[in-house]
């Protein structure tokens, strides 16, 4: 006959893991997730406040040359003219005419009258360079019927013609008038033949046209 039930063992120790099973069969598709919030659009804020000027930069390279301007051309006024050969005395106490002119590409110069007319104003030089003959001279340089200098050569009876030469600087305005004026009596020797000349010549050695309302 069996004996009486022993008494209950301990437990067992865990087993050995066991090896992986097999990859098991793909699950249903699961249901649509909900609609995400929608996010909210921030409008334009106004502009903020101009900041402070930032520091200067540095300077740029030099750019290349501009192309050459215009030259102004100053204005100008000479002249130069001599007398002809004449056995007739000229006229005394009145403008004496040189009238061959060499120069007078302004027409400043009347070589009828023998009268310089200013168009530029400004300071002028005037020189005149005079053969005297047959009697003394004396002339003078004349501005708007004023003498500017005066000037005198004796005349001694000698075979040969002597000369006699002036000048004089004159600040001229427009339509100021300057000539040659030889003197009275017996003072009126100038002289020219094919071999020696009697010249009356005159320039502008600076001018005032800037300031001038003739060239506003």
């Amino acid at each position: 006959t069996p004996g009486p039930h022993g008494s209950q063992g301990l437990p067992g120790r865990d087993g050995r893991d066991g090896r992986d099973g097999a990859p098991g069969a793909p699950g249903e598709k699961g249901e649509g997730g909900r609609p995400g919030k929608k996010r909210l659009r921030w409008e334009a804020g106004l502009p903020g406040p101009r900041g402070e000027p930032g520091p200067r930069g540095e300077a740029g390279p030099v750019g290349a040359a501009g192309p050459a301007g215009e030259c102004s051309v100053p204005p100008r006024s000479a002249f130069s003219a001599k007398r002809s050969e004449s056995r007739v005395p000229p006229p005394s106490d009145a403008p004496l005419p040189f009238d061959r002119v060499l120069v007078n590409e302004q027409g400043h110069y009347d070589a009828v009258t023998g009268k310089f007319t200013c168009q530029v104003p400004g300071v002028y030089y005037f020189a005149v360079h005079a053969t005297v003959y047959r009697a003394s001279l004396q002339f003078d340089l004349v501005k708007n019927g004023e003498s500017i200098a005066s000037f005198f050569q004796f005349f001694g009876g000698w075979p040969k013609p002597a000369s006699l030469s002036g000048g004089a600087m004159v600040r001229l305005e427009p339509k100021d008038q300057v000539w040659v004026q030889v003197g009275v009596g017996d003072y009126i020797g100038i002289y020219a033949s094919i071999k020696t000349d009697s010249t009356f010549s005159g320039f502008l050695v600076y001018s005032d046209w800037h300031n001038s309302p003739v060239f506003a």
